[in-house]
């Protein structure tokens, strides 16, 4: 009997049944990169206001800020980067950056090395997060593109979720370091050695999609970043979106914490309070992936920034236990709609042959939201309160869904442009018109 062909070996083909070695191994990697993030999401902002007396909130959320832009930076350069030195290349270097990060968390005598730390995640972030969700949607294909978005960020939020509330359960027992950040030791090297071991690059499955859907525009990096961040109204849209989603969750990082903690909420109940979002948020996906593959987008995109700008004022209004599990709760809901649905809706907009590099602009101004969010919100906490921090944000996503509903187009509308662009003026950086 002949034996199997080695997997390398093996022809290429697209689809999740097709690829499901990959893509569940891919998932279980994003788990790991997800849970990097949930060992700060409780514990970090308590770290600078109760072991370091920081008292300024905008001090407190400076590691969120230093996060937020090194990662926009690492995912604007993660495109092109695995187009010319291959996917897996980049999911292992980010790897590489990201493994120091737990220990130089136990370790730190003062907070510049926290901030440091999250320079160091954020690099490690954009370039391991960016290339699951790459890899995935080159495995997928274009017709399962949704449900392959939404198990990725629902492996990697459920476990962000999920290691939110261990933290907060091991920080009630233990203290707050060190040994709740031993889950962050666990998951880098055990994120690394999978990554090195066991995964295999997708570039073959992006020709191969680029074989049936035509040769596509030759564009240079400049010529998409100008369509992901403005020149295309679909690609504009998401754009915009992704900023202001990462942005509240951003806020929500460095002062939904301290918001609980100053109404004498102890840190048990707060690691439930944040582990109730991105879990609420990474489960949906996995439903809302593929709604949003038979619904389209944009219906999803301009709700779900609704429903977060009401999680967000609910919780901004109210001063008990239960309602902010509510509030929670929305604005996990509300995130799921939005979140899978707009990498989608990216990479139905973007040809094949540069759907890397806009997908790693889009993700550039989405994840720059971090960043913008963290410092906004603890300037006007500084000035006006934690409520006021947290009512402004929702009002800037509540309007940011309103630009959605204005200027996206449905998802058969930007299919049909697409098609044209292919079969047309290939030479031409594809722009739409209003």
């Amino acid at each position: 009997m002949a034996s199997q062909a080695p997997a390398h070996e093996r022809p290429i083909a697209l689809g999740l049944k097709e690829n499901w070695p990959q893509f569940s191994l891919l998932m279980l990697i994003n788990a790991f990169v997800g849970g990097m993030v949930g060992i700060e999401r409780t514990v970090v902002p308590l770290i600078g206001s109760q072991e370091f007396g920081i008292a300024s909130t905008t001090l407190v959320v400076s590691f969120i800020v230093s996060f937020g832009i090194v990662k926009a930076f690492a995912n604007l350069v993660s495109g092109h980067l695995a187009d010319t030195w291959g996917r897996k290349r980049v999911l292992v270097l980010g790897w590489i950056a990201g493994l120091p990060v737990p220990f130089v968390i136990i370790g730190a005598p003062d907070w510049g090395w926290i901030i440091a730390a999250n320079a160091l995640l954020g690099v490690s972030q954009g370039f391991a997060w960016s290339m699951t969700v790459i890899m995935k949607v080159d495995l997928a294909g274009p017709k399962s593109r949704g449900l392959a978005v939404g198990l990725n960020e629902f492996a990697g939020y459920s476990a962000l979720g999920l290691t939110a509330l261990a933290t907060g359960y091991l920080a009630a027992r233990y203290g707050l370091r060190p040994a709740p950040i031993y889950l962050g030791v666990a998951y880098a090297i055990s994120g690394l050695a999978l990554s090195v071991l066991l995964v295999r690059d997708t570039r073959a499955h992006v020709a191969l999609e680029s074989k049936g859907e035509g040769a596509g525009a030759s564009l240079s990096f400049g010529e998409v970043f100008a369509l992901t961040s403005y020149k295309d109204r679909n690609l504009f849209a998401a754009s915009q979106a992704g900023l202001v989603n990462n942005l509240n969750d951003g806020m929500s990082w460095g002062i939904f914490p301290l918001f609980y903690a100053a109404f004498g909420l102890g840190i048990e109940r707060i690691g439930i309070l944040k582990a109730l979002y991105p879990v609420t948020w990474g489960l949906l996906q996995v439903a809302t992936g593929p709604l949003s593959d038979r619904w389209g987008r944009k219906g999803l995109i301009v709700a779900g920034m609704w429903v977060q700008a009401g999680g967000l004022f609910l919780t901004a209004a109210t001063r008990e236990f239960g309602w902010w599990i509510l509030g929670s709760v929305l604005l996990g809901l509300g995130t799921a709609m939005v979140y899978p649905s707009l990498i989608a809706a990216v990479s139905d907009a973007s040809h094949p042959t540069w759907r890397a590099r806009s997908l790693s602009v889009y993700r550039f101004w989405r994840d720059l939201g971090y960043a913008i969010g963290a410092l906004a919100a603890g300037l006007i906490a500084d000035r006006f309160g934690l409520a006021a921090a947290i009512a402004a944000v929702a009002a800037l996503t509540f309007l940011s869904g309103v630009v959605v509903a204005f200027t996206m187009q449905s998802r058969r509308a930007q299919m049909a442009y697409l098609d044209q662009t292919q079969t047309g003026k290939t030479g031409e950086a594809p722009v739409l018109e209003p």
